[in-house]
């Protein structure tokens, strides 16, 4: 059975990675109206993920006898009108999500929920890899400044990207 603090706060994070799929839908749309459907694609895959982090925290807690409480989501906004300005966007949320990640170790910790702790490690090391895979898209973005047919040629290559379903825990 989960402890009352460690269930509440595995709650507060169901939500976050809901509100991160609407975040990344809601970005999504904005590279749609620019016809980049590269990028398009990357947050499809994004949202794809947020979901699947979301869904797998939502069925920890019940498998751990733990009750299910959803919260409203909130609205999200778009910070910036440029790739360059949405990713450094993106990179800060991503940050967000990896201090509300240590948060819930923080949490395991102090409750001493060992099993918490074995499962948030996975949900840690892909909030590295999430910070350094947008870290490498924001750096090419900035590299590529104003340059047009570079931007395209990036965008061919954000087309690639595929979803894997990740295996949790």
């Amino acid at each position: 059975m989960l402890n009352e603090k460690m269930e509440f706060a595995f709650n507060e994070q169901i939500n976050k990675e809901f509100y991160s799929e609407f975040l990344y839908l809601a970005m999504k749309a904005k590279f749609a109206e620019w016809n980049l459907q590269g990028f398009v694609n990357w947050f499809d895959v994004q949202v794809q993920e947020e979901r699947a982090h979301a869904f797998g925290m939502y069925d920890y807690v019940l498998e751990r006898g733990g009750k299910i409480e959803l919260m409203t989501i909130e609205r999200p906004e778009i910070e910036g009108d440029t790739p360059v300005q949405i990713f450094e966007h993106v990179l800060r949320h991503e940050q967000y999500v990896t201090s509300r990640i240590n948060y819930l170790l923080d949490v395991a910790e102090e409750v001493k929920d060992r099993a918490a702790t074995s499962f948030l490690d996975w949900y840690l090391k892909e909030q590295v890899e999430e910070e350094s895979n947008v870290g490498k898209v924001l750096a090419t973005l900035k590299l590529i400044g104003d340059d047009k047919n570079a931007l395209l040629l990036m965008d061919k290559d954000l087309a690639t990207r595929v979803f894997t379903v990740p295996v949790i825990g």
